[in-house]
């Protein structure tokens, strides 16, 4: 039987262990496959109510790589590379093969990020205003 759903447990677990192992070359797989990403956010599935913040999350992520934005704890970078590559893995915890279902842990994980780095996210939105 498919699981239907993901504990906040299991996908800050998914998130946070991502986070510890994200590397420079992450930063720069997220900048390259932004499109593929965004993507996957366009779908009429549970990911498309966050193709906006998504967006913003991808900008940030260019932004810190090209050294423009950097008044922003590592942390919170590494957290949002891993949510963006946890999304375009096709094998996690629930494989993305499997029509709609497949897709609620990368919403699931994409949410528990939005709720850790909301601060940090709403900073940079007013700094990129500013530019």
């Amino acid at each position: 039987m498919t699981r239907r759903n993901i504990s906040e447990e299991e996908a800050r677990g998914a998130l946070e262990k991502g986070a510890r192992n994200v590397s420079d070359e992450d930063v720069t797989k997220v900048v390259k496959k932004a499109e593929e990403i965004e993507g996957k956010f366009r779908t009429k599935g549970p990911l498309k109510r966050f193709i906006d913040d998504v967006k913003l999350m991808i900008s940030l992520v260019k932004d810190y790589a090209n050294g423009n934005y950097r008044s922003i704890p590592y942390w919170t970078i590494a957290a949002v590379v891993a949510a963006l590559i946890y999304v375009i893995n096709p094998v996690d915890l629930i494989p993305d093969f499997i029509p709609v279902i497949g897709f609620v842990d990368d919403a699931a994980v994409v949410s528990v990020c939005l709720l850790l780095v909301e601060q940090d996210l709403v900073k940079y939105r007013e700094w990129k205003a500013k530019q």
